[in-house]
């Protein structure tokens, strides 16, 4: 077992802005944490923060060229806590699936979803209302003023239009698009034309299938003739009823590659599993059911379930996601609230109203009650995905999301962490990226993590106990579309923190690469842990299945990262 060990800040990794004197350079460099700066150097740092220059001005210039004047704008939107530049990119917390009084069964204003989102530290945001009858007829134009209205009103957190797609045939999935004159017309169009609801397209045939990969084409097509910036589509809760059958989700993938990159490692409605009478008493995620007609008839029954409150296709090792990586094509996992309803809240939907006529519900007032039964958290309250931005864009964050720049967290276990794969004498490369190496070349992978260092939510510095480097042979395109199982993916080695204060390095030491592989990381604070579902040859300290009707999410926290690629050359 390797060892972690307190790290002071070596600067050779990064990138400098020379051009503002030996006297400036700390203040600028954000890969220095604010704890480590002097007094007057973070005194500076806050000046620069408040003039809107780190990140756009003096770090950004240096290593990415001119930023634009909305992207500078934003940045210096940016308060005193925003995010810091690490491994040369920013790295933005979101969540992608959220839903407002525009859902059939949501009821908050988009405002409120909004200024939640930014008091809890995300740096962008996507609301996606059902799809439905009523919201394709009207609630994709009514709720457009309300996020226009919201980017004013909360600058420095992006705030994405898109809409959670009924996927015919299948389960629900984020559509989004970036902002632009074409959002409302293209999002609209989309529903009303491919929505499995709005269709009567939801049985699991080949014609409704096709369906959804028609519609994905659809939002290439919007892309390829600029009717927007920018779309992408990611699968949520892919396992919760066992509907998202392998085939289909390597058809969405392999069909439009730079629209569907992935899916929700990990569902929303983490506080379903708190105990009644305190919670919901459900599952992890409403992780409660079990096969129907519909569903992937070799789907085990414990596919139904959550894991460490992560989905079974990326929380068992070697499983379905696993599956995918070993084909060699991107597939990332992301984490998130799917807010509906809050756990502990004291307001409720407002009174009267019709739905169905006017594709909205009236205002939430306020009941002084808090409410106990609901099982959502608000955005960036318990579920973080951190996406690496080259800036404080819509456009950085989406390709940062195309990239496979990603890590999730659940509870705050960690702040940050950086992933390095290399060659020696190689800066390597970092979150789903490609190292090509000579064939028989020493590699290794260095990992930084910035432990928790403050509370989370639950008023508790989670401490990180153990991290899991998790290593598999890239095999190539399957010959059985609906295979769930990769035969040389397992842990290859884990390495002993227990701590949450400070900074932490470890290096995995790949070795001779004399075939492809990937590597990715997870870590937890090791308070549930029990040998993976493929055995403990492949996985000896896994997350253990959820308990139904009592699981505390407080108490099991994870994070994932999405893997590095590393491919000899011939």
């Amino acid at each position: 077992m390797g060892h972690g060990h307190p790290h002071t800040h070596d600067h050779e990794h990064h990138h400098h802005d020379h051009d503002h004197g030996g006297d400036v350079a700390p203040a600028a460099d954000m890969a220095i944490p604010d704890q480590e700066l002097s007094p007057s150097d973070l005194s500076r740092r806050q000046m620069f923060r408040r003039a809107g220059l780190l990140g756009a001005g003096l770090t950004a210039a240096g290593v990415l060229g001119a930023v634009s004047p909305s992207a500078a704008a934003a940045t210096a939107a940016r308060s005193a806590g925003g995010p810091a530049r690490q491994d040369g990119y920013l790295w933005l917390a979101g969540d992608h699936h959220i839903h407002t009084q525009y859902s059939s069964d949501g009821m908050y204003k988009v405002i409120d979803q909004v200024q939640h989102a930014n008091a809890y530290g995300l740096d962008w945001m996507v609301i996606t209302d059902h799809g439905s009858v009523a919201h394709a007829k009207i609630g994709v134009e009514k709720v457009n003023p309300d996020i226009v209205a919201a980017r004013q009103a909360v600058k420095d957190t992006l705030v994405f239009q898109g809409l959670e797609w009924n996927i015919p045939a299948a389960e629900h999935g984020t559509v989004f698009v970036a902002p632009g004159k074409g959002e409302v017309a293209t999002l609209k169009e989309f529903e009303n034309a491919f929505d499995g609801v709005v269709k009567g397209a939801t049985a699991g045939t080949p014609q409704n299938e096709a369906l959804a990969i028609a519609g994905l084409s659809f939002l290439a097509d919007a892309v390829k003739r600029r009717r927007v910036p920018d779309a992408l589509f990611l699968a949520n809760h892919p396992s919760r009823k066992g509907i998202d059958s392998p085939h289909e989700i390597r058809g969405w993938r392999d069909a439009q590659p730079d629209i569907a990159v992935g899916m929700e490692g990990a569902p929303g409605h983490q506080a379903a599993g708190i105990a009644k009478p305190n919670g919901p008493g459900s599952g992890r995620g409403y992780y409660d059911n079990g096969p129907s007609a519909d569903s992937f008839p070799g789907y085990p029954a414990e596919s139904y379930k959550t894991f460490g409150g992560f989905d079974w296709m990326t929380a068992t090792v070697g499983g379905l996601w696993d599956s995918l990586l070993a084909e060699g094509k991107p597939w990332w996992i992301t984490a998130n609230s799917d807010s509906h309803t809050i756990y502990g809240d004291t307001t409720d939907r407002g009174p009267g109203g019709d739905f169905n006529a006017n594709g909205r519900y009236e205002d939430p007032i306020y009941k002084g009650v808090p409410n106990l039964s609901s099982g959502d958290f608000w955005p960036g309250y318990y579920s973080r995905t951190h996406v690496g931005a080259t800036d404080f864009s819509y456009a950085a964050v989406m390709e940062g999301i195309r990239q496979g720049r990603i890590w999730v967290d659940h509870g705050g276990l960690i702040s940050g962490i950086v992933v390095r794969a290399r060659a020696q004498g190689n800066h390597g490369v970092t979150l789903g990226d490609t190292l090509f190496v000579r064939k028989g070349a020493k590699t290794e992978v260095s990992i930084q993590i910035t432990l928790a260092n403050t509370p989370n939510w639950a008023q508790v510095v989670p401490t990180l106990a153990r991290v899991d480097v998790i290593q598999g042979d890239v095999t190539g395109p399957v010959s059985d579309k609906d295979a769930f199982t990769t035969p040389n993916t397992k842990v290859v080695q884990s390495f002993e923190v227990g701590r949450n204060s400070g900074t932490v390095t470890f290096t995995y030491q790949v070795g001779a690469v004399d075939r492809p592989i990937y590597v990715r990381l997870r870590g937890t604070d090791g308070k549930r842990s029990a040998p993976g579902l493929l055995g403990a040859s492949v996985d000896p300290n896994g997350p253990q299945i959820d308990v139904f009707g009592d699981a505390d999410p407080w108490n099991d926290l994870w994070f994932y990262t999405n893997p590095i690629w590393i491919v000899p050359r011939r």
